[in-house]
């Protein structure tokens, strides 16, 4: 009797034991900010002039978030730069293994696409700024790492249609003005605004914002990784580092659910979804001046009140599970005519006179003669992440709006968004239609990769997505 009570004693004391120690295979999750705001003095990009960083209008971030489901750990990170170079983001990733062992091909580092940043596209060797920038990264995902705690996650939506317009607009044949080639396109990249040369947009829009919330169980908001398809804002200051619309979202969201005082800080993401051909112009009517950032805050405000309204509906659960893959398919090359070569040694050897305003000929020449010296093929990296039911896919381009509405219906695991700008910078991504169409776009030395490459990087990512469906 004596042996039968000290052993229910023992059996009772070890499942104590058990309850009491940490589920290793709970869901949990961690996030952080890495400030990446660059050294003044440097080159703003993202235009065909480059002024001198000269003010920090408000600072830049790496915003990083990981996730954990006992098994298998992602990290997603969104970067408020123009975009990551290759280089950039495998340095990245890189360091994050050696220093936290999530393995590249489950971390996810997007940029925003703010045309008010330093360059952070760099190839290697990396300069000063590039290397700040990887070493940053890594650390804001070690931090993320850090704060990992059991967690709930949901996916909800909210639809900003108001600031959403297609910025390819059908004119009237013969009214685009010339580009850069000597042609005349049948479409034109912002317009002027109520001209009666339009006919129409040639694209769709894509008004609604992707949400993926995680909290803590008793209900703290973790982190809030949020995706909307609208380029850059702008209407900054000359010379100002800006994270645009996107830094200001994260704050007022921050701001709206009072969180800004947390600890460990609750962090908010806003990553570039699909916004290749979008804008937040109506070329329907002439645009208002406006002072500087002035209608990037009435967006970022308002978008950040739509979030906060629908995540205020959202249910959440205990348990996702994450999958992942990656993969870098090779894709050719647009590749110049013996006609546009010839074009373009003509332009190069005899410039225009010097004045204030570009040469967008011999900007073209000069791109064109560039891309005849890359090879004729490129690998192009694609990555899907699967969160619990929610799918994430990535390009590193500038991705037509039509092509993530399309990955949005056609992906095995639903819901699903696509993120632009990922892991790389390689240009502009339109559909094989637009490219007849002609504008900015499509210009050869704009767009990099064969006209067919959306639809074989779409396919690649569906393959991708079908497979990680089950995965447990």
């Amino acid at each position: 009797m004596k042996h039968c009570l000290l052993w229910a004693v023992g059996c009772l004391a070890s499942a104590q034991l058990f309850a009491a120690s940490p589920d290793k295979t709970v869901f949990r999750a961690g996030a952080a900010t890495s400030n990446i705001t660059p050294f003044l003095g440097g080159s703003i990009v993202g235009n065909f002039v480059r002024p001198v960083a000269t003010n920090i209008h408000d600072e830049l971030h790496a915003r990083c978030l990981v996730l954990d489901d006992g098994k298998t750990q992602l990290a997603l990170v969104v970067c408020d730069v123009l975009g990551v170079s290759r280089d950039v983001s495998a340095e990245a990733r890189k360091l994050i293994q050696q220093n936290t062992g999530i393995p590249p091909e489950q971390v996810l580092i997007s940029a925003v696409h703010t045309h008010s940043a330093c360059d952070a596209r760099g190839n290697a060797p990396l300069n000063e700024y590039n290397k700040f920038v990887v070493r940053r990264i890594a650390d804001g995902v070690q931090t993320a790492l850090g704060t990992l705690r059991p967690a709930q996650a949901a996916f909800v939506t909210a639809e900003a249609p108001e600031h959403v317009f297609n910025r390819r607009w059908l004119m009237k044949p013969g009214t685009a003005p010339p580009n850069p080639f000597g042609g005349v396109d049948r479409v034109r990249m912002n317009p002027p605004g109520a001209s009666p040369d339009l006919v129409e947009p040639a694209g769709p829009t894509d008004p609604t914002i992707s949400i993926l919330a995680l909290r803590e169980p008793e209900g703290r908001l973790i982190a809030v990784y949020s995706a909307y398809s609208l380029h850059y804002v702008g209407g900054v200051r000359d010379g100002d580092i800006s994270a645009d619309y996107y830094g200001m979202y994260c704050e007022e969201l921050k701001r709206l659910l009072g969180a800004r005082d947390q600890d460990p800080p609750f962090v908010a993401m806003m990553a570039n979804g699909t916004s290749g051909d979008i804008n937040s112009i109506n070329f329907r009517k002439p645009r208002p001046s406006l002072p500087p950032y002035v209608r990037m805050r009435a967006i970022a405000d308002d978008i950040a009140h739509k979030v906060h309204a629908a995540l205020a509906k959202a249910e959440y659960r205990n348990g996702w599970t994450l999958a992942a893959r990656y993969r870098e398919p090779m894709i050719a090359t647009r590749r110049p005519t013996a006609e546009q070569l010839a074009w373009a040694k003509q332009t190069l050897a005899h410039p225009a006179p010097k004045s204030d305003k570009v040469d967008m000929p011999a900007t073209y020449a000069s791109r064109v003669m560039n891309v005849a010296a890359q090879p004729a093929t490129t690998s192009v990296p694609l990555q899907i992440l699967r969160i619990g039911p929610v799918c994430v896919g990535s390009m590193p381009t500038e991705v037509f709006c039509e092509i993530g509405l399309e990955f949005k219906k056609r992906s095995a695991v639903q819901p699903a968004f696509l993120v632009s700008l990922s892991h790389d910078y390689m240009g502009y991504l339109p559909t094989p239609r637009h490219f007849a169409l002609g504008g900015y776009e499509t210009w050869l030395g704009t767009s990099r990769l064969d006209p067919q490459a959306s639809e074989k990087m779409l396919a690649a990512l569906l393959e991708m997505a079908a497979e990680v469906k089950d995965q447990p």
